[in-house]
């Protein structure tokens, strides 16, 4: 039967799809991807503390891709909402923060058991949405554009569903005939076109992306966010999904996967490297102007988040809550930090750090 966007997908072909997806145009973006790749998570790997700056790389990403279901929050909000004790009501904060804890259940998960499996997809889901949301069991989905009109009908029926994401569970794990860059293209656009869950399909498919590239060893320390790269690019990356479904079209589909990989591992390694220079710079000018402060502890602390507080420091055991008080009022004197006051908090802010993070 021809397809038809008004009927659910049903026929939604399994994977591998039957065709030679590794062609010159493609071959040659994923050398180019590969090796941005490696590059980035070689300097990752090489920091003298290689988590420090996940916290802050994975906000960066739930936000990124909260923005892409236009959930909007600003970066300012967002560091304020995980330092500060207060508690922000903002729920498009409160959805980025949520995105941000499923990212790090995916990744703990697949520390423990080293398989991307329909159960951690319902896991994570549960997690964005805060409820028990599992399979999509209730008739008459349909993907609409801004003006309304049906550009998709997923598959429909919890049995169908369920076999579409028992093959994608094998292909994921067990497939080895493609490049794993490839192959991730692929995953994505099957997970997208599957459509599992009544709502959230969207953030989760892009935190399997990066559970896949910390599950194939491609990148240890998954400090990459993809969803930037969609987010300006979003009409494009629609439309490369729908001309697979449409027109067989994966050439294009996975040359835009690859392109984001390769340009969001360059602008992150670039990114890495202007950070560790401005931190290496503040260190070295603590250490002159303020050397009963200045410890390596201490910089990496006003450097994990944006934003710290006085228990940052009195919790990695640098003074009572007078002396890291103190060495707070002092970095704000001579201007590396500047105060704010959330509720009955004092924040301070590492300016500079937040400039780079701002930066399109």
């Amino acid at each position: 039967m021809a397809y038809n966007k008004k009927i659910p997908f049903n026929d939604l072909p399994t994977l591998p799809p039957p065709k030679d997806l590794e062609t010159k145009k493609v071959l040659l973006k994923t050398i180019s991807a590969s090796r941005a790749l490696a590059q980035l998570n070689g300097a990752l790997v090489n920091l003298p503390n290689p988590r420090l700056f996940l916290d802050t790389i994975h906000l960066q990403e739930a936000k990124a891709s909260s923005e892409i279901e236009n959930i909007i929050t600003t970066n300012d909000d967002l560091y304020k909402a995980v330092v500060a004790e207060k508690k922000f009501e903002n729920s498009a904060t409160k959805e980025v923060l949520r995105y941000k804890d499923a990212l790090g259940l995916g990744l703990a998960k697949l520390d423990s058991l080293p398989f991307i499996t329909t159960n951690l997809c319902i896991e994570i889901v549960q997690c964005i949405k805060q409820n028990q949301s599992g399979i999509r069991v209730t008739p008459g989905t349909t993907l609409a554009n801004t003006k309304g009109e049906v550009i998709y009908t997923p598959p429909a029926g919890e049995n169908i569903i369920r076999e579409k994401l028992a093959n994608l569970e094998i292909f994921i794990n067990q497939d080895r005939s493609v490049d794993p860059l490839i192959k991730m293209a692929l995953i994505h656009y099957q997970f997208e076109a599957i459509h599992p869950f009544a709502d959230g399909n969207g953030r989760t498919g892009r935190i399997l992306l990066l559970l896949y590239l910390k599950m194939e060893k491609l990148l240890d320390i998954p400090a990459i966010y993809l969803s930037e790269y969609i987010t300006n690019n979003k009409k494009e990356y629609y439309k490369t999904l729908i001309n697979v479904t449409e027109k067989d079209d994966w050439e294009n589909m996975i040359h835009f996967m690859l392109d984001m990989v390769e340009t969001t591992a360059k602008k992150g390694l670039y990114r890495l490297e202007e950070v560790i220079t401005l931190m290496e710079d503040i260190a070295i000018k603590i250490k002159k102007t303020l050397p009963k402060v200045y410890s390596k502890d201490l910089i990496e602390i006003i450097f994990k988040l944006p934003y710290t507080k006085r228990q940052f420091l009195i919790d990695a055991g640098l003074g009572n809550p007078k002396t890291s008080g103190n060495y707070l009022i002092s970095l704000e004197e001579k201007g590396y930090l500047k105060s704010i006051k959330v509720g009955k908090e004092k924040l301070y802010l590492n300016y500079k750090l937040m400039e780079i993070l701002e930066k399109k």
